[in-house]
């Protein structure tokens, strides 16, 4: 199948998804606490069950992706998350939900790593999947946008149950659609001793993030840049608040705003950056200011003197730190690992967000009564910066684009998709 074809149903695919999660999510957020009643201590508790079932789950759905295959794991993720969607709508109780959650994030497990792996082995063009990998970030945030205002204007007509419900049963329609028109040629499936196999591939995985040096200080950049960012999150709307911002719809619009700003934000920054990431050397220097300007959002953002300081450092942060970080590291780890292992490298990167989000929270509610908390987050961005500045990098121990690029071959693609520009291949370690 053409690659430029299986590039935009790819993503479209990813387009869609972002739509009926976001808007799922923010119907389910308000859902939670006016139609079932929880309370506070519910919803913490929801939370820490969701992300320990998540961090369980990960790394055994990433070996299933590498051995079963990963669009068979991906269709198991549609599947689970229509269903946790679906529950959601249907029962507005304390334990109902909680298991919806926690199915809700194993759900996740099963895509993350699976969609890169399969986009990277069927679209199979080392030298473009950056340009790719970016445009999916963009489409995303795009969709995160779409998808706030579509089903919260349907909630609003229809009442949010029922919002709840459509999305889960369009999310197990998306599903379909992936299995049925996205082919998965390129992967063999382990076919004997899944047992073995699966457990050769965590351990080849585990080794190659320990013993890759690019990887092993990714890892380090993904704990501190996702626990500064998952607190980011829960912290500025205190901040906003303080400093003025309006309570009722008046505040809920104000957050709106600011949440679609940065969603138009991201995708802009993604445009610009996307042609500088097919080297190691672009992706560093990305990264470097991807997390400086992660230290300076932060750092407004808790020292501002008012409200609308605030807010452009809120839009800059979540605009442009955030996604840039988030999207650069999934292209470095994805061009430092092989195609047998890489659903599985990924979810390792996947995991190391959980940790992040785990040591970042319980730091921070140590600290909370004593120190400016998100100034304490912009101190994780400048470690983060320090620690890819410093980084020497090893030799690739695993470059599925080195036979290319060392003999100064590239895509001979006739027909380049618009938002995968040609580029000419250069080796990832030249630095």
């Amino acid at each position: 199948m053409n690659p430029d074809l299986l590039a935009r149903r790819f993503l479209v695919w990813n387009f869609l998804r972002a739509v009926l999660h976001q808007g799922w999510w923010l119907v389910t957020s308000l859902y939670m606490v006016v139609d079932a009643g929880l309370s506070p201590a519910d919803l913490l508790m929801i939370a820490a069950a969701q992300g320990v079932a998540s961090f369980v789950f990960e790394i055994p759905a990433g070996v299933v992706a590498d051995t079963i295959g990963r669009k068979p794991a991906i269709a198991v993720s549609h599947l689970l998350m229509a269903a946790a969607m679906i529950t959601t709508g249907l029962a507005p109780g304390f334990v109902p939900l909680l298991v919806a959650q926690m199915l809700w994030g194993i759900s996740w497990t099963f895509a993350s790593g699976s969609d890169i792996a399969w986009a990277t082995d069927e679209i199979d063009q080392p030298d473009r999947i950056h340009l790719l990998l970016a445009a999916q970030g963009r489409w995303q945030m795009i969709g995160a946008g779409i998808g706030i205002l579509a089903f919260g204007a349907l909630a609003t007509f229809t009442g949010r149950p029922t919002a709840i419900v459509t999305a889960g049963a369009l999310m197990l329609a998306l599903g379909t659609w992936f299995t049925l028109r996205f082919p998965e040629r390129r992967f063999t499936r382990v076919r004997t001793r899944h047992l073995h196999a699966a457990l050769d591939i965590a351990r080849r995985g585990a080794r190659l993030a320990v013993r890759d040096r690019t990887l092993l200080v990714l890892v380090a950049v993904t704990i501190l840049v996702n626990g500064a960012a998952d607190a980011f999150g829960r912290l500025y709307p205190v901040a906003l608040a303080d400093l003025g911002l309006p309570a009722g719809p008046v505040g809920t619009a104000w957050f709106t705003a600011i949440a679609l700003a940065g969603y138009v934000l991201a995708a802009l920054a993604l445009t610009i950056v996307q042609r500088g990431l097919h080297t190691d050397r672009g992706a560093r220097v990305g990264l470097i200011s991807a997390c400086l300007t992660g230290a300076f959002g932060l750092t407004l953002t808790g020292l501002a003197p008012d409200l609308e300081l605030a807010v452009a450092a809120v839009i800059i942060t979540s605009g442009i730190a955030m996604p840039l970080t988030r999207t650069i590291t999934t292209i470095w780890v994805n061009r430092r690992t092989t195609s047998d292992i890489r659903a599985t490298t990924h979810s390792f990167f996947a995991q190391s967000e959980y940790v992040g989000e785990i040591l970042c929270a319980a730091t921070l509610a140590a600290l909370a009564a004593t120190s400016n908390t998100i100034v304490i987050t912009a101190a994780l961005f400048a470690v983060a910066t320090a620690t890819i500045a410093l980084h020497r990098p090893n030799r690739h121990l695993c470059c599925p684009c080195r036979a290319a690029n060392t003999t100064g071959g590239t895509s001979t693609d006739p027909t380049p998709d618009p938002d995968m520009p040609r580029t000419d291949a250069e080796h990832p370690d030249a630095l």
